[in-house]
């Protein structure tokens, strides 16, 4: 990987917001952001992006390259819980390997709108659709970490799927950016320029801000880990790193551009920490939220936004 291009993402401003956030916590600083304004700017930066996608989708069409893409994300999406789960059963308990295995299938709206944000610096091009990609890849991990607590567990009550199917697909980021997407195809040019100076001219400060309070609450969950060892370290850093590699092969040998190759890399790494929390919470309650969230928000959120990102492109580009 080319140190200019890691340090050229170090220096910038949001990550080094994220930064400051792990260092207000070292400090056992009392810097602080509102959960009304942190769901406020998780929520704003879910809307900006779908829309900017559904705008971008509406003038491009569906093209075959869309059909690589899909059939690639349900791949990822169905793929990742069922080996991350044998994996993780050898050393966790039935409902946390359940629980962590949904986490690592599932992916991060976050980590794909910084890397949407790098891709824009890098002036690299990327289809609309890439965030149809992201709301496709939300749910089925989701879906597949339960039913594999249910197959190996040993009762005879069995969760509804109905409701959890219901749990995942009425989620509100799995709304929001679809529902967004689907605004931004059907609305035209002229009305959506009035939208322009939000959804774009200040996008990069709100990322800022929600990356602040992403390193506030990282640095809260490093203490969380501290009992569970060296294993939930290597897994969460390793494991992205083998589903980037495997869908930065896959892009180049299906020929996609280097931009959605990059975004299905980022995808296929990241994990989730807001949607796949409240469904587990409901789903399988046993499972231990001290253990999920953090290898999720505080090591490979981190991973990825740092070291991952440039790492990421330059295996992207090794295998064109």
């Amino acid at each position: 990987m080319s140190i200019a291009l890691l340090q050229q993402n170090l220096l910038n401003p949001p990550i080094l917001f994220f930064f400051l956030g792990l260092l207000a916590i070292a400090m056992r600083s009392d810097l602080e952001i509102p959960q009304p304004i942190s769901k406020f700017l998780s929520l704003y930066l879910l809307f900006a992006i779908g829309l900017k996608g559904g705008v971008e989708l509406g003038h491009g069409g569906v093209s075959a390259e869309f059909g690589k893409l899909l059939m690639l994300a349900i791949g990822f999406s169905c793929l990742v819980p069922l080996y991350a789960f044998f994996i993780l059963k050898r050393k966790f308990s039935l409902p946390d390997a359940a629980a962590i295995a949904a986490t690592f299938g599932s992916v991060s709206a976050v980590t794909f709108i910084t890397a949407s944000s790098y891709l824009n610096e890098q002036a690299v091009q990327y289809d609309g659709f890439m965030v149809a990609m992201l709301a496709i890849m939300e749910s089925p991990a989701i879906i597949l970490g339960v039913m594999l607590f249910q197959k190996y567990r040993k009762t005879d009550q069995p969760i509804s799927t109905g409701k959890i199917w219901h749990e995942a697909l009425t989620n509100g980021s799995v709304v929001l950016v679809l529902g967004s997407l689907l605004i931004g195809i059907a609305s035209p040019d002229a009305a959506v320029e009035g939208l322009l100076p939000f959804t774009n001219d200040i996008f990069k400060g709100f990322l800022a801000f929600f990356l602040l309070d992403m390193g506030l609450l990282a640095g809260r969950r490093f203490r969380a880990l501290s009992k569970a060892g060296w294993f939930p370290w290597v897994f969460g850093i390793v494991l992205p790193l083998f589903n980037a590699t495997l869908a930065a092969l896959l892009g180049g040998w299906l020929g996609l551009s280097i931009g959605n190759t990059y975004l299905m890399a980022v995808l296929a790494a990241s994990a989730s920490y807001i949607a796949v929390p409240a469904a587990m919470r409901m789903s399988i309650p046993e499972a231990n939220p001290g253990l999920y969230v953090p290898m999720a928000l505080a090591i490979t959120f981190p991973f990825n936004i740092v070291v991952g990102l440039p790492l990421y492109m330059q295996l992207v580009l090794w295998f064109r």
